[in-house]
């Protein structure tokens, strides 16, 4: 993860975007690819997988960054909502 975190901080940096990355700013980023990626599905299972992984790249990407902007650790936040998820959904248990 740090791997990732670093290129697109410097992809970032060299393009001198990040005052255009405001939480904002990303939360609506990541809406807005999350459609473009919901489109690939909206007729059918007919669809491009390389299609479909750029957009997913493009909603991770922005994920990342939000969670960089917000000095978030992804690890740490997807352990997490697991662990309230868990407790919230517990594995159902055969009663009979």
């Amino acid at each position: 993860m740090e791997e990732i975190k670093k290129e697109l901080i410097k992809f970032q940096s060299e393009r001198d975007w990040k005052k255009f990355h405001t939480p904002e700013n990303l939360a609506k980023s990541i809406s807005i690819e999350a459609a473009e990626l919901l489109e690939h599905f909206q007729w059918g299972y007919d669809y491009d997988i390389d299609e479909v992984a750029d957009e997913l790249a493009d909603v991770l990407n922005y994920c990342f960054l939000m969670a960089i902007e917000l000095d978030l650790d992804v690890k740490e936040i997807i352990l997490n909502k697991m662990e309230k998820n868990a407790i919230k959904y517990p594995p159902k248990r055969d009663i009979s």
